[in-house]
């Protein structure tokens, strides 16, 4: 199936990171979601109850994120991830992107991310 709902660009102010200056300096972090589910009758009907509701997906998404201190971007993904699968049950995949805007390395570099797909 191809179907998606995408989120792009949700921002979290969070607590993430292995370094010990990362324990003490919440850092923005940015999401974006795919939600993978079937949309024919939402497209059918325009019907809100036959979509997947993407502000719920945003808020489990901050939910994981303000739940206290991650280390790896890897983890962040997996947890957001698994949230964003139980929101809905008509949801039959995810991919989550995470990055870290501000990544603490001495070098000229945007952003440090994580993809993931389950």
């Amino acid at each position: 199936m191809s179907d998606q709902i995408r989120v792009r660009g949700l921002r979290v102010v969070a607590s993430v990171g292995a370094l010990p200056e990362e324990h003490e300096r919440r850092q923005p972090i940015e999401l974006d979601i795919d939600v993978e589910a079937d949309l024919r009758a939402a497209g059918a009907s325009d019907r809100l109850e036959d979509t997947i509701d993407y502000a719920a997906v945003c808020d489990v998404a901050v939910r994981v994120l303000s739940s206290g201190y991650i280390v790896l971007l890897e983890a962040v993904a997996e947890r957001v991830a698994a949230a964003v699968r139980d929101v809905d049950g008509r949801i039959t995949g995810v991919t989550v992107e995470v990055r870290k805007l501000r990544p603490p390395v001495p070098h000229d570099l945007d952003v440090s991310a994580v993809r993931i797909s389950r």
